[in-house]
């Protein structure tokens, strides 16, 4: 049993974060009211990784941030996708170099990882965005996509992090961003292997990020971002009438600034945190019955998902 030191000290530290904690919500609040332009770094050599890079939100994603000066890479399964936005950046008068990856294969991802540090340098911002989905019930998902929805989404951010992250860790200095989704906070039918992974994707970017502050490695940021649907074909069918279906170049945006700004965590649209802090003050049954009022059962009926020739 603790002495009464051991207690007055424990209440001491207690009332220290008391203290802090009000520091950090009205430091919170005053950088709301800064302006974007006063809290952006600068990233002008930087280079820069993008996994699926080669269509939706990573390639316009590429080409924001080699506007914003940095050298980006894009990964993607698709070698004609890479190279139209090579092209893109190209053309825009950024910088950009393409490697055809399978996410899925880890060596792949490693043999990768090597040729990219020797042909291009080490990367300073990795951007961990390639992503699919089945879309189907639990019981209709093949165990291929089931494997393959892991491979991508969560277990593909183990080895690219793995692969880049020794070289930040060396500097202390280095930013690893993980493109998650609504779907790592929330639930909703037809999606138990898409949900799982973004909920892993989440818990990957918590654990990470307290892992580099217990090593001291401030200095080494990372970044979770949670949207909405984005109407970039992946989801295509799908959706709410209560909720908006986000545009690609305004998510785009959104995640470049978030980036910029070293934001933690970043929910789109922004009162989207309302969502996981209900579902830790509410009953199960109350958000059951949530759910059924705004016909999140029927958020999957008419999907198709992407067309081979998108």
């Amino acid at each position: 049993m603790a002495d009464a030191q051991e207690v007055m000290m424990v209440v001491a530290r207690l009332l220290l974060w008391l203290v802090a904690t009000v520091y950090f919500f009205l430091e919170s609040l005053v950088l709301c009211l800064v302006p974007r332009s006063y809290r952006r770094k600068d990233i002008k050599g930087n280079i820069v990784l993008v996994t699926g890079g080669g269509s939706g939100i990573g390639r316009l994603m590429c080409l924001k941030l080699a506007a914003k000066g940095a050298v980006v890479v894009t990964w993607d399964v698709s070698e004609a996708g890479n190279g139209e936005t090579v092209q893109q950046v190209q053309a825009a008068g950024g910088q950009c170099h393409a490697y055809t990856v399978d996410l899925c294969d880890r060596q792949a991802v490693y043999a990768a990882a090597t040729r990219l540090k020797q042909e291009v340098g080490n990367v300073d911002i990795l951007v961990n965005n390639a992503g699919v989905v089945t879309g189907k019930s639990l019981m209709n998902s093949p165990d291929d996509s089931i494997q393959r929805t892991f491979d991508v989404n969560v277990l593909a951010h183990f080895w690219t992090t793995k692969a880049f992250m020794g070289h930040m860790l060396a500097r202390n200095k280095g930013h690893i961003v993980n493109i998650a989704s609504m779907a790592g906070k929330i639930v909703c039918t037809g999606l138990v292997d898409y949900c799982s992974s973004k909920h892993a994707a989440v818990g990957f970017h918590e654990a990470l990020q307290t892992e580099l502050k217990m090593m001291g490695k401030y200095g080494v940021k990372t970044t979770c971002v949670c949207p909405g649907i984005i109407s970039t074909g992946m989801f295509q069918g799908a959706g709410s009438k209560f909720f908006p279906t986000l545009k690609p170049d305004w998510v785009a945006e959104e995640v470049v600034d978030a980036i910029l700004m070293n934001t933690s965590t970043l929910y789109l649209p922004n009162y989207m945190w309302l969502m996981p802090l209900q579902i830790m003050l509410f009953p199960q049954k109350s958000m059951d019955m949530l759910g059924n009022i705004l016909e999140m059962q029927d958020f999957m009926k008419n999907f198709v998902g992407r067309s081979k020739t998108n």
